[in-house]
């Protein structure tokens, strides 16, 4: 049971668009009496909507795992947890640590339309911004480039512990899978 609740809610989530899960959260749930105010919203809505795509990140790393290198652990007598835990998940983790880098940097990018539920964000800061000042270009530049030294830093930091953790592993090379 818990099984079919989590492939539904993963699902649902991977299969709408995140603009209208937002305005289903912000502008639909007050309709049956939950309403939060929008930066609440905001965050249970990106959470949940990344939650699900991180939960198919990691369920397909876990099964890229070479089942002869489960059957070896198992052969010499591991339990199934510690079989996760020092043969599994490490090895899932290196093929994990990429896309998952990516989910992250998709949130820091999905985080602007948050702007559209009155959410005061880089993206709603600037809208008022050059609504103040008539200098859209200036502004939107401006955001553009904070953007992109926001997701270049989270990159390179995830390339960077790449590196570390393929360095690491192969200096045991029982868990490079």
């Amino acid at each position: 049971m818990l099984r079919s609740f989590a492939a539904l809610y993963i699902d649902i989530f991977r299969n709408t668009p995140f603009l209208v899960q937002l305005f289903f959260f912000y502008y639909g749930l007050p309709e049956i009496g939950i309403a939060t105010n929008p930066v609440v919203t905001g965050t249970i809505a990106l959470s949940l909507a990344v939650a699900a795509g991180n939960a198919e990140i990691i369920r397909s790393c876990i099964e890229t795992v070479d089942a002869s290198v489960v059957q070896a652990a198992r052969s010499f007598g591991m339990s199934s947890v510690n079989v996760y835990r020092l043969v599994i998940v490490p090895i899932a983790l290196r093929t994990a640590l990429r896309p998952l880098g990516s989910a992250f940097v998709n949130l820091v990018l999905t985080t602007s339309v948050l702007s559209t539920i009155t959410v005061n964000d880089v993206m709603g800061n600037a809208i008022n911004v050059a609504a103040d000042t008539f200098r859209p270009f200036e502004v939107y530049f401006v955001v553009l480039v904070a953007y992109c030294v926001m997701t270049f830093t989270v990159s390179g930091g995830v390339n960077g512990a790449h590196a570390l953790l393929y360095s690491h592993l192969s200096e045991r090379p029982h868990l490079r899978g």
